[in-house]
């Protein structure tokens, strides 16, 4: 049954590329298996956003993957993401859940807006996003490991200074901001955020665990 559904998205996703054009980008993530950092398993029109079948996840990808529920997740429709190579992009995520309930798939559609932004008031129908009061786009990319930068300068930026003058409480706040985020559900992410943080693995998932 799952083979069947991931078929029939292919083709969904192949009919969306011919219909709307070279910009717009189809992205289909598998969340059936384990292998979190190579989630897309099928892509139409990659040079939107750089990425290819086998590369890894966006962080709304991993924040499913962080979910221990997700039964009553709404798809995200109509945001705004940024690419590594300065694209805008106006995007929406559909998750595709089996009989029971479970997200197996995530489909998402990316349409490349950066130039129609230079007509933004005469196509303000078109490019307005639900975002409320988030301008900024969010980025994307199809590396984990950049992905766990941006995670990582993000918890430096919640806690509203540097690492070299972080009290332990700065520090549990960082890391449990990380681990809401799912970056520990990336291979070998705990080492790479102990070292950045100048503490042991053992005192990194204490941590973590501290308000459980």
């Amino acid at each position: 049954m799952e083979n069947m559904v991931l078929d029939n998205l292919k083709r969904i996703a192949k009919a969306l590329s011919v219909q709307f054009g070279e910009h717009c980008e189809i992205v289909i993530h598998d969340l059936t298996g384990n292998a979190i950092e190579h989630s897309i398993v099928h892509i139409e029109n990659g040079d939107v956003s750089g990425r290819s079948v086998g590369d890894g996840p966006s962080q709304l990808v991993l924040d499913v993957f962080a979910k221990k529920t997700d039964s009553d997740l709404p798809d995200h429709l109509a945001y705004l993401l940024h690419t590594n190579n300065g694209r805008i992009l106006k995007s929406s995520t559909i998750f595709i859940r089996n009989a029971e309930g479970k997200i197996c798939y995530i489909f998402a559609i990316n349409y490349d807006i950066t130039n129609l932004q230079t007509f933004s008031k005469a196509l303000s129908s078109f490019v307005a996003c639900n975002d409320g009061d988030e301008h900024s786009p969010r980025p994307l990319t199809g590396d984990v490991n950049n992905l766990l930068d941006e995670l990582i300068d993000r918890s430096v930026e919640l806690v509203g200074v540097p690492v070299r003058a972080m009290t332990k409480e700065d520090k549990i706040k960082a890391i449990q901001f990380l681990n809401d985020a799912g970056a520990f559900l990336i291979t070998k992410s705990g080492d790479k955020v102990a070292k950045y943080f100048g503490i042991s693995k053992y005192t990194l998932y204490s941590y973590v665990d501290i308000n459980k």
